[in-house]
């Protein structure tokens, strides 16, 4: 009889429904079995889901599935980053209140995941612009102030004057504003900094803890922190050069072994000398006017155009005063990095040495491969940056960089320079201090009043929190909090007098920092986290898996990392420093592009067609040929975004997530396509149809491992398929094991077709295998595996089930395959019995056809078999 094709429409939310009244996935913290806590990177409500969120969220929900069906207790929770400028933006430029659009995006969000059917645990659902959530923000932003790791200070800042706000690095292009297109000020602020330089070697020593992070993001933290030993010296100015009071310069290098190759100095528009040397130099000063206006962006900096201005400006060579070189103002010197300015090694460095090409400054190879010639050895396009041996540094000559390092190092430090010596050894770190204030609304206000008498006052704790007034004006430009009528008045909380809020709020970076520990226990109204839920041997804290972007690799994890510790010192947390047990960094997903002439079109506008000359994009509503152009990261821009819903709408979720997981590996960006798709859902269609048909036959029997013939054989291969998928997700091999799962339907397929219940051991051994098989697939495709347990009339639901048992002797292969060799070239495989003696090894292995025709019949010269390895015909 023809089994109806499984029906998602109605199957999966049916499901849903199920589960949530059963509260399957709501998480007991007092649950006495071992604790797992697996999360993804919560979304920031943007208004729809994208396939990027369906791949992460599939992969989190496998192993909270998996690992709940092994017994442990899950915590898997969802929520909000909904603090942002695209809240404001929509609030300007669509007249809604920031709130209401956030809210409203939440809710069309969150009924789009729930069509996903994530395990979530929704009981703990909050968004970080939940006024109970941000109150504890403001609480630890206290708690850091008091312990000593907030610091209010001033800080040079990009400053757009129409907007009137600071801008990110990033935000400053071609030295305008991205939104306003105004050329941004550098302007110094005071600001609100959370101290993380005072953890910088705590946190690049916390790397090698984290044996479960991949080890390109810890390489990327590293050197974001960015340690370094140099040696910081003093160069002594020309005086009759040199501005009124200045004496010195100081320059720290991790490079003094090439210092005789040293041609020019190199300061930041901002330092010290440079705007003494400006206030008499009209045109110096213009052009530190000029670096101002730049993008001071790593990115920016690496691209730019490298420009200077010689200040007339000249020191003196540590090692010969008849040396001197001249002090450029340079626009690759910044004074937030070291001391503001560096001396330029042309040939051992490539920014130097195009800076000096440019200015025709002096080019001297100071170090040299040991192969080459010290006399004819040139640097004239190419700086040379790798080891050898130093050439042209008087008493240096012949040696080995690092010793070289030494020996400048312990003279300098022995001579002295005005009183003091002349050098110091110092460790540096790029690291800066965390600079949280934003000149926004739409963010968690920073909890301090200003007096004109007690200065900057913190909130007393019981009038936490300090909620964002309601209405606010986005008509004029910069902060709405700064213009509000009444909200930033009030009382000094110390002396009475009329005093004013501080109207900057938090970066929303804060928001995402300690999310992962507010959800052990968002009930608590008292404390941001219970000590003895969080943390500790039987607390949540740290997550087991956390899952997300490798676009987030340094700052978010890195903020997040030291939030563990500053919640550590100031007594919210007990034992853990490091939040994230295990790391998982997915690959995004890609989509070809299409291209007419009116411009892009989406996928599904399109109808791609397969021809003799290849393929061709035509769009459905007209015909006209497009041109299909490079497959790209899904984005709005390029229109090359397929919409879950309609993915869902047409094939079901699960068809979504198992082309999620099996696609390709998870670590990898995942090409979506429409024939991927299809066939995903062909498989699903086949599973049901294997299942539903044979749950009659098998609906009465009881599950048996069976030992011999058909039976036999079935069970090894589930049996094996369950150790091994098992396995594969505890790796996130998702691909693995889903091609695990293909391999073993495939073998069941023509079992469960011919069973008619004659066979009780065959019937046993189905029934069993079946029940592994709906198990298997129940957190990669929970609604088809339902469907599928109600179908062999399995017992309550497959979702509150155990992970299916393997048999240890059944999953150990009884046979090997050898490669074959004649002569020391491979020509073939061996598949033998692993326990074959020699003499059976070397017996079957002449039998073969290769082996046969090689030898010609003749008598092999000798055969050498290296157990269960290799064996070797010497014809």
């Amino acid at each position: 009889m023809a089994t109806e094709r499984y029906n998602p429409r109605a199957s999966e939310p049916k499901w849903q429904k199920a589960w949530d009244e059963a509260a399957l996935f709501a998480t007991d913290n007092s649950d006495p079995r071992p604790k797992y806590y697996v999360l993804e990177m919560f979304p920031y409500p943007s208004g729809r889901i994208h396939m990027g969120h369906v791949r992460n969220y599939t992969m989190g929900d496998v192993v909270a599935r998996y690992k709940r069906a092994k017994g442990f207790n899950v915590l898997h929770p969802m929520g909000w980053d909904a603090f942002g400028l695209p809240a404001e933006n929509a609030a300007r430029d669509n007249k809604v209140n920031p709130r209401d659009w956030t809210y409203s995006n939440i809710a069309t969000m969150k009924g789009q995941l729930k069509t996903m059917g994530l395990s979530l645990d929704w009981a703990r659902e909050f968004a970080t612009c939940d006024p109970s959530y941000y109150r504890h923000q403001q609480r630890l932003f206290l708690d850091f102030w008091k312990g000593g790791l907030v610091e209010r200070r001033n800080a040079k800042v990009n400053w757009d004057p129409v907007d009137m706000t600071v801008l990110a690095n990033e935000q400053v292009i071609d030295g305008k504003g991205w939104r306003s297109g105004a050329e941004v000020e550098q302007r110094d602020l005071t600001q609100w900094f959370f101290k993380i330089t005072s953890m910088s070697q705590d946190l690049l020593d916390g790397l090698d803890t984290l044996e479960r992070w991949p080890d390109k993001v810890k390489l990327m933290q590293a050197n974001w922190i960015g340690r370094s030993e140099g040696l910081s010296i003093r160069w002594k100015l020309v005086a009759d050069t040199a501005p009124e009071g200045e004496s010195e310069l100081e320059v720290y290098t991790t490079r003094p072994d090439t210092l005789f190759g040293a041609s020019f100095m190199a300061i930041a528009a901002d330092h010290p000398l440079a705007r003494k040397a400006a206030e008499n130099n009209p045109a110096l000063a213009a052009f530190a006017a000029e670096i101002r206006r730049s993008g001071t962006s790593a990115a920016t900096l690496e691209t730019a155009e490298k420009k200077g201005f010689d200040t007339g400006i000249r020191v003196v060579h540590p090692f010969d005063e008849s040396w001197t070189l001249p002090v450029y103002v340079a626009n690759f010197v910044l004074m937030e990095y070291g001391t503001g300015a560096i001396f330029g090694c042309p040939s051992g460095d490539q920014r130097d040495l195009d800076f000096a090409n440019k200015y025709g400054l002096p080019v001297v190879p100071v170090v040299m491969p040991e192969d080459q010639d010290a006399a004819s050895f040139q640097i004239t396009e190419e700086a040379y940056v790798d080891d050898g041996v130093m050439i042209n540094s008087r008493f240096l000559d012949g040696m080995k960089p690092k010793q070289a390092f030494e020996e400048v190092a312990s003279r300098l430090e022995s001579v002295t320079l005005s009183g003091r010596p002349q050098a110091a050894r110092k460790v540096q770190f790029r690291l800066r201090d965390w600079l949280i204030s934003r000149q926004r609304y739409w963010g968690c206000p920073i909890p301090v009043i200003h007096c004109d008498s007690c200065g900057a006052v913190p909130v007393p704790e019981d009038q936490l929190p300090v909620e964002l007034p309601a209405e606010v004006s986005f008509d004029k430009p910069g902060n709405p909090l700064d213009h509000h009528p009444s909200w930033k008045q009030v009382p000094c909380p110390k002396c009475g007098n009329a005093a004013r809020r501080d109207t900057d709020t938090m970066d929303t970076f804060v928001d995402s920092s300690w999310y992962f520990a507010r959800f052990t226990d968002p009930w608590n109204e008292e404390r941001p986290t219970t000590l003895d839920v969080v943390d500790g041997p039987k607390g949540w804290l740290p997550v087991n898996q956390y899952i997300g972007g490798i676009e987030h690799a340094i700052l978010h994890l890195l903020y997040s990392r030291f939030f563990a510790r500053a919640m550590k010192a100031t007594g919210h947390l007990n034992a853990v420093e490091e939040p994230f047990e295990g790391l998982f960094t997915q690959g995004m997903v890609v989509h070809e592009t299409y291209k007419g002439a009116a411009g892009w079109h989406t996928p599904a506008e399109v109808k791609v067609e397969e021809g003799p000359e290849g393929r061709r994009a035509v769009l459905m509503a007209s015909g006209e040929e497009v041109r299909i152009g490079a497959i790209e990261k899904m984005s709005k821009s390029k229109k090359n975004v397929v919409d879950p819903d309609d993915i869902i709408e047409s094939y079901g979720a699960d068809t979504a997530r198992w082309f999620m997981l099996s696609d390709s590996p998870p670590e990898r960006d995942v090409i979506w396509t429409e024939a991927g798709v299809e066939g995903a859902h062909r498989f699903v269609q086949r599973l049901w149809r294997l299942v539903s048909e044979a749950g009659p036959k098998l609906a009465d029997a009881a599950p048996v491992t069976g030992a011999d013939g058909a039976a036999g054989e079935v069970s090894r291969a589930a049996h094996k398929t369950v150790k091994a998928v098992g396995e594969d997700i505890e790796r996130l091999g998702f691909n693995k094991a889903v091609a695990r799962i293909y391999e073993l339907v495939n073998m069941l397929s023509p079992h469960l077709a011919r069973a008619d219940g004659s066979d009780a051991a065959l019937t046993g051994a189905l029934r069993e295998a079946v029940e592994m098989l709906v198990a298997m697939i129940s957190p990669m495709m929970p609604h088809l595996a339902e469907e599928c347990w109600q179908a062999i009339g399995g017992e309550g639901m497959v979702a509150n089930h155990a992970w299916p048992e393997f048999d240890p002797a059944l999953v150990v292969d009884d046979q090997i395959v050898l490669p074959v060799q004649i002569n020391g070239k491979k020509r073939g495989d061996l598949t033998i019995a692993r326990e074959a003696d020699q003499s059976a090894v070397e017996q079957a292995a002449l039998a073969l056809d290769f082996v046969q025709k090689a030898l010609d019949g003749k008598p092999p010269r000798k055969v050498i078999v290296v157990p269960q390895r290799i064996v070797n015909v010497v014809a």
